[in-house]
């Protein structure tokens, strides 16, 4: 694979936007906007081929878009728990909606994404407590919607409805230091997205370099719920517990932004 300079990068990143309106290389795959951005970069998934790389991340991301970007993987502590799928799901998943159908008649479900600003339909929010230097998952029954008291039931069987014990937590230090590995300095491409005669096109008409990742920024995204924990685990599979952005707000999270 080739190595290449940060500034050539740039100008590959430059003449990508000067070509305007380019084909989705691979049509019916939903990450075909970062995949197509790297093809015509020349670049392995994911791995920028330049000088200290494992410094830099490329983001991209769909313009006038409520769809969330993934940031990092993490599961919650206690790690040697298991939490995800030895609590969480056991003790307050629900049916899952392929049970019976594409899985086994007792398969369950817990995939939801929450956030500071609101308890989820399902009585779930985020929290982040500054003194115990932790973000937590807490739970709330008076927060369900009237739509699952038959789930709410069964958690009472289950659990009962007090709060989550144990509570499932990431601590400063383990987000800061997932966080500050992965995202350190980011290239941030964004791309307006159009459909013809049954094709997708981009165009990567918005180009940013994020320098000085800050966990400051980072916390408080997630305290001002820009940043969301997205649980996504079935009896069969715990696909992984990850940390989200909304569209527009990576620069909150770095000391420096260039825009290209």
């Amino acid at each position: 694979m080739e190595t290449i300079s940060k500034e050539k990068l740039i100008k590959r990143l430059t003449a990508l936007k000067k070509l305007g309106w380019v084909e989705n290389g691979r049509f019916g795959n939903h990450g075909g906007i970062g995949n197509t951005l790297e093809d015509y970069l020349g670049i392995k998934e994911n791995n920028l081929p330049i000088p200290n790389a494992r410094e830099w991340e490329l983001k991209t991301q769909r313009k006038k878009t409520s769809s969330l970007t993934t940031l990092f993987h993490i599961e919650p502590s206690p790690r040697a728990l298991k939490i995800v799928p030895s609590i969480l799901l056991l003790k307050y998943g629900w049916k899952h909606q392929g049970a019976g159908l594409k899985y086994s008649s007792d398969e369950l479900s817990f995939r939801q994404t929450i956030s500071t600003k609101s308890f989820s339909d399902r009585g779930f929010i985020v929290k982040v407590d500054n003194k115990e230097q932790k973000v937590k998952i807490s739970f709330d029954k008076a927060k369900v919607d009237e739509r699952h008291k038959e789930w709410l039931k069964s958690v009472e069987k289950r659990v009962g409805l007090g709060e989550l014990n144990p509570q499932p937590y990431w601590g400063f230090k383990d987000l800061e230091h997932k966080a500050g590995t992965k995202l350190l300095n980011c290239f941030y491409v964004q791309a307006e997205v159009k459909k013809e005669d049954g094709k997708e096109y981009y165009w990567y008409d918005t180009i940013t370099i994020l320098k000085g990742f800050t966990f400051s920024g980072l916390l408080k995204a997630i305290e001002q719920g820009e940043i969301l924990v997205d649980f996504d685990a079935r009896t069969g599979h715990n696909h992984g517990t990850k940390f989200r952005m909304r569209q527009g707000s990576f620069e909150m999270l770095y000391e420096e932004v260039i825009k290209v």
